[in-house]
């Protein structure tokens, strides 16, 4: 009886760190995206009205995108070039609609999105999209905003040197 009970308490203390350590994956991410949204290093761009616009990229900046004039208010659309095929975190400042399309300009879906986090206030976007090697579209707006500040990360990518 006690090795059962024994067998019992060590099965479950196993599923709960394995459960915590999901949480703790998810929320490093989140930790990660809200640093370089608060501390940077912050690149400027301008969004373009149309086409790819100016890059941005998965290296630890903040991209401080000023948007456009759009039809319906502000917006514009910025390039991210990808040069591995996993799934990518989009963090914005702002609660900003944004559409991901494909070199053939075929639309992506987002995996998962949400406008906020429970670990960061300045996390007001995180969209998970899975993306294939090639140049995608980010497309922002309409929107009643001026900017939006973009990180971008891979999807479990936690081990890094800062810049």
């Amino acid at each position: 009886m006690k090795n059962k009970l024994l067998s019992a308490v060590l099965l479950s203390a196993s599923l709960l760190v394995s459960a915590c350590g999901d949480d703790a994956e998810e929320s490093t991410g989140d930790e990660e995206g809200c640093e370089h949204l608060q501390e940077g290093p912050a690149v400027s761009v301008t969004a373009a009205v149309s086409g790819t616009g100016p890059s941005v990229s998965n290296d630890h900046k903040r991209y401080d995108i000023a948007l456009v004039d759009v039809t319906g208010g502000k917006g514009g659309a910025v390039s991210f070039a990808v040069s591995e095929a996993t799934d990518y975190v989009l963090f914005t400042s702002a609660p900003v609609l944004v559409k991901v399309t494909n070199g053939s300009g075929a639309a992506v879906e987002f995996e998962e999105s949400t406008n906020s986090s429970t670990l960061c206030t300045d996390i007001q976007g995180r969209h998970i999209v899975p993306l294939t090697v090639g140049t995608h579209t980010l497309t922002f707006g309409p929107s009643t905003l001026s900017s939006v500040s973009l990180v971008i990360e891979e999807s479990g990518e936690h081990d890094h040197d800062h810049e």
